[in-house]
């Protein structure tokens, strides 16, 4: 069987990645795919309950880190691993990059523990043993802070991250360059300022361009 494909959508909150999941799914079935959508944290009744505990409860940066990578091993090992070696395609609402992004540069959490905690969690069980699972495609949208702040006044009642403040955010937003800048194989930067069609437009766009999409199995 075909190895599966690992599509994450990242960006800071107010970006607009979520809405565009369950469109790409769509599509992608409609093309004969299998796909798994999920979240993180989240994406198994553990990681959930770690994921409200996270969202709602006052902790330090290393307690914040620990719960995410705790919930991360549990959804790999429960939800997209056995995916992927089903030969699906996995849309996943943030993963790795998020941590660096919010608890590394955000809470100016050391980065090297994170990338300690991302070996421990991630090495993959399936050949080649001892891998980092990465996602093949990280569909990056790209905000400015104060156009997120301006979004998030006009939604739901802000979790403890959402309610945080733009220095934050800016924090936030320079953490995931710098992940894109490490990983510019695998970043697809989308400005998301831009209308949802226009966003759109560009996420298809850019999947049609990477040689890598045509690895996508058929199912």
């Amino acid at each position: 069987m075909a190895a599966g494909f690992f599509i994450t959508f990242e960006g800071i909150d107010g970006a607009g990645k979520s809405s565009h999941i369950a469109p790409l799914a769509e599509a992608l079935r409609a093309q004969g795919h299998t796909v798994t959508v999920t979240r993180e944290p989240g994406g198994t009744a553990l990681a959930e309950k770690l994921r409200t505990l996270l969202l709602h409860d006052e902790m330090d940066a290393l307690t914040e880190a620990l719960l995410v990578f705790a919930a991360r091993r549990d959804h790999l090992r429960c939800v997209i691993e056995p995916a992927l070696a089903r030969g699906e395609v996995v849309l996943c609402d943030r993963f790795t990059d998020a941590t660096f992004a919010y608890q590394g540069a955000g809470r100016g959490f050391n980065p090297q523990i994170l990338a300690l905690l991302e070996q421990w969690v991630q090495a993959s069980a399936s050949p080649p043993e001892g891998q980092l699972r990465q996602p093949d495609i990280t569909l990056w949208f790209d905000l400015p802070p104060q156009v997120a702040a301006a979004r998030l006044a006009d939604a739901r009642q802000p979790d403890r991250f959402e309610a945080l403040n733009q220095d934050f955010f800016t924090r936030v937003a320079q953490g995931y360059a710098a992940r894109a800048a490490q990983a510019p194989e695998r970043f697809v930067r989308l400005d998301a300022a831009q209308t949802p069609q226009v966003v759109w437009q560009q996420l298809t766009a850019a999947l049609a361009d990477r040689a890598c999409w045509a690895g996508v199995p058929q199912t």
